[in-house]
């Protein structure tokens, strides 16, 4: 396959609301799969929704064989690959913030967010494993919001073969035109640095928890610049189509000049 169409789901989260979220959730998957998309993405915590403070762990839920049968039966019945989180209980009552990945195969994983923001780190434990998934002949990666702002974790998925970066995020405040400039004074230069493209979105609208989130959806090609945006106003939920190019990811790293992984001093690095 050379191209990898992929539906970043601007979704209002209710927090707390799980059954509702997942409800909405797999409308959102039928209709990506309906439009062409090989994979749907969702922005992080999308089914517990995401609370600041010791609230976390009140709306925090496990994944356990009930949750994954809903999604490993729409990823082999759709052919489509699902990008979905929650804040997980895991074991000792242990929060994490956590990505799920269902494939068509029928199979499933996580990632478990690495880097937790100052507000988070009394509630949440961090994971401790970089990732990389298949999917329709790509390698992908998944950030959690926070994640994004440290270009080793970016370096370290590339390293290891990521295509692109799947930045999912719960990140509220501000309008979309403020969200949007800040992901690009860091979000273009992980795309341009690595070869790679980053495709990032976040929750919109208000989230019954004194959380409003400006709806937005981005993808960055390897060179750096900005292929496609998309705004949600006033919290309208949207699903916006993407498509990853294989033949982009070539012409940049072909380029002796434009991909620099190759000429890298690892060497000199721990990484």
């Amino acid at each position: 396959m050379t191209e990898l169409k992929a539906a970043l789901v601007i979704q209002n989260c209710i927090a707390g609301r799980f059954e509702q979220n997942i409800e909405s959730s797999c409308s959102f998957i039928e209709k990506a799969a309906a439009k062409g998309a090989h994979l749907a993405v969702f922005p992080e915590m999308n089914l517990t929704g995401y609370v600041t403070g010791a609230d976390i762990c009140s709306i925090a839920r496990p994944i356990d064989e009930s949750l994954t049968r809903i999604f490993t039966t729409l990823a082999q019945s759709l052919n489509i690959t699902i990008l979905t989180g929650l804040a997980e209980k895991g074991q000792n009552k242990k929060v994490h913030a956590t990505h799920l990945v269902f494939s068509p195969d029928g199979r499933w994983s996580k990632y478990r967010k690495i880097h937790l923001s100052p507000p988070e780190q009394n509630f949440l434990c961090p994971g401790n494993q970089i990732r990389i998934f298949k999917t329709h002949g790509f390698r992908f990666a998944v950030q959690l919001c926070y994640d994004a702002h440290f270009p080793e974790l970016s370096l370290s998925m590339s390293l290891k073969g990521a295509d692109i970066i799947f930045i999912a995020h719960a990140s509220p405040r501000g309008n979309p035109e403020e969200k949007f400039i800040s992901w690009t004074r860091h979000l273009t230069a992980r795309a341009f640095d690595n070869g790679i493209y980053i495709a990032a979105l976040n929750q919109t609208g208000k989230n019954g928890r004194n959380l409003d989130f400006p709806g937005l959806s981005l993808l960055i090609g390897p060179d750096g610049n900005i292929i496609d945006r998309s705004v949600s106003e006033t919290g309208q939920e949207k699903i916006h189509v993407v498509t990853i190019d294989k033949a982009m990811l070539d012409k940049i790293r072909s380029h002796r000049m434009k991909y620099f992984l190759p000429n890298r001093r690892g060497d000199l690095f721990e990484i």
